[in-house]
């Protein structure tokens, strides 16, 4: 699947880690963008957000999927995979 996944991390977040796992095992290309590297992308994240200040905060194809544990529901409830369908259509 081609899709753009976005996630925004930081050093020494098992949830971050947790998240880059899930994509790392479906064999999904991911970009990352590391606040503790390079501070400037938390006023990205922030706008994109609404001002939401956990770790991580995922998009794919700019739909804000929120955090690890939202990514968690979607997979559990089978709703990823088709979510990554709807987006990619």
């Amino acid at each position: 699947m081609n899709n753009n996944i976005e996630i925004y991390t930081k050093n020494i977040c098992g949830y971050c880690d947790r998240a880059k796992d899930v994509f790392n095992s479906k064999n999904l290309q991911y970009k990352e963008y590391n606040i503790s590297e390079n501070p400037k992308h938390i006023d990205t994240m922030m706008k994109r957000t609404n001002g939401m200040r956990l770790m991580p905060q995922i998009f794919i194809n700019n739909f804000h999927v929120g955090g690890f544990e939202d990514l968690k529901k979607l997979i559990d409830n089978g709703k990823f995979d088709s979510l990554l369908s709807w987006l990619i259509n």
